[in-house]
């Protein structure tokens, strides 16, 4: 009787598996072979442990009837020992198993989907990181992945892209962020059908979060104007984005493959005078007049960094006096270089080298590549620049210090001549004297206290929260400068 019970558990065990692969298929989409694999493999280990041997062990699952076979060597194993120990010894590896495989299904769902912009529901709150339910999975919205300055409470709807998906054991680790610049380029993908039609395409994204971004768009179709079809009517599309973002300022930059008319469109609102560039640095030396020169900057660099992210290139502001200044101090300093020559000088000019930390970012090869130095001598040059790069930098801070002193010592000798003038009147004309020189302070006065409101609204500038710079479509784009243009000549 005893042997019989155990024949009927045995001819339900391949039912059970049926049904337990169906379920687990269902329930947390595993695939059936992944799932027949993980219980094949947990009996076999299961049945080496029984047996007390370390390998030789062979099973196999009829994936039709979920008959078990099971063999040692050439001996096929006991039909009702292999039940007992499939439903006894293998449970807890069936179930690790089975949680590996449902492990590997939400990494490699969330791994396909990164940058993809997706909508959870906060279900609670630890130290400021927001936990996410993404449906069956869990997600992290760290506090260094959110917007500065906004908060998350339960059961909050939040939109975020996935950062980052990492394994940490039988886990998966799901990170979002609100504060990558994917997460920009995501929003309006979203609000703007052209961009997912493929007619607009976003080139770049650069992004301080919580303050300013510059997205760089193009369109394919000369009939839709790229700035303008993100703005929309009245500023209508491009409303939902900043309003996602807390009020984030967003520039629109018309993107360009030419750097002479991209570095002014993503400087905007600043008018750029003229644009070098240099290659081989990477960088841009960008003309401004001195009224232009905050404006360019922006408020704690923050609109030359960012226009530098979008276009890749280091860019530096200088208007013509510095410009000037810097090329007089790099022709006195590569003077006293080793090897030093006027040809040597003007080609570091040419290429972009205005100190000795410049020259610092090339190895002795490239630099004979265009100097025409040997290669020991280029070593020479390099690890003299490597060695005197501080002390020039000094001596910069030392003239800017000198330059300032002079300038305050000018001011006061001004002051003096103009005291001392007045002090020259007779008595008859004292008390006129005195009249006019009050009028004239009083005047002085006031003058100098507009020009200092008038330079703290330019240091500072209120730039529009959207620039488009669909006015270039009209103008002609200025030529890059030839050898003859650039400042070393």
């Amino acid at each position: 009787m005893a042997i019989k019970k155990e024949k009927e558990k045995v001819d339900n065990t391949g039912t059970k598996i049926l049904e337990l692969v169906d379920k687990l298929h269902e329930e947390r989409k595993i695939a059936k072979d992944v799932i027949f694999k993980g219980i094949a493999s947990a009996i076999q280990v299961a049945a080496e442990r029984h047996f007390q041997v370390e390998e030789g062990v062979f099973v196999s699952i009829d994936e039709a009837t979920g008959h078990i076979v099971a063999k040692y060597g050439d001996q096929e194993l006991d039909p009702i020992t292999l039940g007992r120990i499939a439903a006894q010894s293998a449970k807890q590896m069936i179930i690790q198993k089975i949680r590996e495989a449902e492990s590997d299904t939400v990494y490699n769902e969330f791994t396909g989907k990164k940058y993809e912009l997706l909508v959870g529901t906060v279900t609670r709150v630890d130290a400021g990181t927001a936990i996410v339910s993404l449906g069956k999975s869990e997600a992290l919205l760290p506090r260094s992945e959110q917007i500065p300055g906004e908060t998350h409470h339960v059961g909050e709807r939040v939109k975020a892209i996935v950062m980052e998906v990492r394994k940490q054991g039988n886990r998966v680790k799901i990170v979002l962020s609100r504060a990558h610049p994917e997460f920009v380029k995501a929003l309006f993908e979203e609000e703007i059908p052209e961009i997912d039609e493929r007619i607009i395409d976003i080139r770049a994204v650069a992004r301080e979060a919580g303050y300013r971004s510059k997205v760089a768009v193009t369109s394919i179709d000369m009939k839709v104007d790229a700035v303008g079809a993100c703005v929309g009517v009245r500023g209508s599309r491009i409303k939902n984005v900043i309003e996602e973002l807390n009020g984030e300022r967003i520039d629109i930059v018309r993107w360009n493959d030419a750097l002479q008319v991209l570095i002014p469109n993503a400087l905007q609102p600043a008018q750029i005078s003229d644009v070098f560039t240099y290659p081989r640095l990477g960088r841009a030396i960008v003309l401004v007049t001195d009224d232009q020169l905050s404006l360019a900057i922006g408020r704690r660099g923050q609109n030359v960094r960012l226009a530098s992210k979008l276009v890749g290139w280091d860019i530096e502001i200088m208007t013509h006096d510095e410009l000037a200044e810097s090329l007089e101090r790099a022709e006195r300093w590569f003077g006293q270089l080793p090897n030093a020559s006027l040809e040597l000088t003007n080609v570091l000019i040419e290429e972009g080298f205005l100190s000795y930390n410049d020259i610092t970012c090339i190895d002795a090869a490239g630099l004979a590549e265009f100097s025409g130095l040997p290669e020991d001598q280029s070593d020479e040059v390099v690890m003299y620049a490597e060695e005197y790069a501080d002390v020039m930098e000094q001596s910069v801070e030392d003239e800017r210090r000198q330059a300032e002193e002079q300038a305050r010592v000018d001011a006061e000798q001004a002051q003096a001549d103009a005291e001392a003038q007045a002090a020259e009147g007779g008595e008859g004309a004292e008390g006129v004297a005195t009249a006019e020189t009050g009028e004239v302070a009083e005047g002085v006065e006031g003058a100098v206290s507009s020009d200092v409101g008038e330079t703290s609204e330019v240091s500072e500038p209120e730039e529009p929260a959207i620039v488009s710079n669909s006015s270039e479509e009209t103008e002609t784009p200025a030529p890059a400068p030839s050898d003859a243009d650039k400042p070393a000549e």
